[in-house]
């Protein structure tokens, strides 16, 4: 029979974070006795109008310029952010924010209303046309350092955690993010909880975050409707909830405005957080909360 309450792992360390398995830990306990943490992503990207970005149709991600695309993304931060904003306030969710740093030069309305809301910033590089993998260790460090610095400006307030473009990194990122102060890195979806992670210097937490519950890939590349993704947010939950009365659960939920921003995802995806935020012992985090909570729990 496997071991349910363990305090240590006798297993060995592989890479940035060693082999736990679920019922191998030590229970994960919520405030307030909630059975699952929501946290709600929002990632709020630039692509510049002269690099390749996401596409909808890639037959023309060729082009220079790529009208098509360029514009499609384009109109996530001009309207279907703030039919966000409003889904948000209705639902009374604060979001935590995948931020690229150039968002704070072009679309500073955004980090205003951003922070009437008390929503969280999160670095994420500076564009989301530029990846962090494959280049030197000056220029990564100078990039890492010039996200934060924008992003503590324009928000008033230093960003604790950090999610790559695209969660692409170099083998040094999580030693440089710590090492500047970063305290959680969401490249990493590995698991329903937080959990240390190796670092040379410092301390950070690998926060739970998602390439399944995710509406990128869930429409760009699986092809699921709006109605299929509401679904299978519903689904997640109910599992998660049961299974959190024994031992809780972190459900992310990874979103782009120029995807559920579209009126007829976010009309979906107001059905599944409706039936989400109905429940009783769900907390309603912030991925910062989540870090600043365990870490006064769980490692103290």
């Amino acid at each position: 029979m496997p071991r349910s309450t363990p305090t240590e792992s006798p297993l060995t360390q592989t890479g940035r974070y060693p082999y736990q398995p679920l019922p191998f830990r030590r229970k994960l306990t919520l405030p307030r006795g909630a059975r699952v943490a929501l946290v709600v992503y929002s990632n709020i990207e630039h692509f510049p109008e002269d690099l390749p970005g996401t596409p909808i149709v890639p037959m023309t991600a060729r082009f220079t310029p790529d009208v098509l695309n360029y514009g499609w993304r384009d109109y996530g931060n001009r309207v279907g952010q703030w039919r966000l904003f409003d889904m948000f306030d209705r639902l009374k969710i604060r979001s935590s924010v995948c931020l690229n740093g150039d968002v704070c030069r072009e679309y500073p309305e955004i980090i205003e209303a951003g922070n009437a809301r008390g929503w969280e910033w999160m670095g994420h590089g500076q564009n989301n046309s530029r990846f962090l993998n494959d280049i030197d260790e000056a220029t990564e460090r100078a990039m890492v350092r010039d996200v934060i610095d924008t992003i503590a400006r324009s928000t008033g307030k230093r960003p604790k955690g950090w999610l790559g473009p695209f969660l692409a990194e170099t083998f040094r990122t999580p030693d440089i993010l710590a090492e500047a102060g970063i305290e959680y890195l969401c490249d990493f979806t590995a698991d329903d909880h937080p959990f240390p992670m190796t670092v040379a210097t410092g301390s950070l937490l690998s926060m739970p975050y998602s390439v399944e519950m995710n509406d990128l890939p869930a429409f760009l590349s699986l092809g699921l409707s709006a109605s299929a993704f509401a679904d299978q947010i519903v689904d997640q939950f109910e599992v998660l909830y049961r299974e959190g009365a024994d031992n809780a659960r972190v459900m992310p939920l990874c979103l782009h405005n120029f995807l559920v921003g579209q009126a007829f995802r976010a009309k979906h995806l107001e059905r599944a957080l409706e039936h989400i935020v109905g429940h009783d012992k769900v907390w309603l985090a912030t991925a910062g909360e989540i870090n600043d909570w365990y870490r006064k729990t769980f490692m103290a």
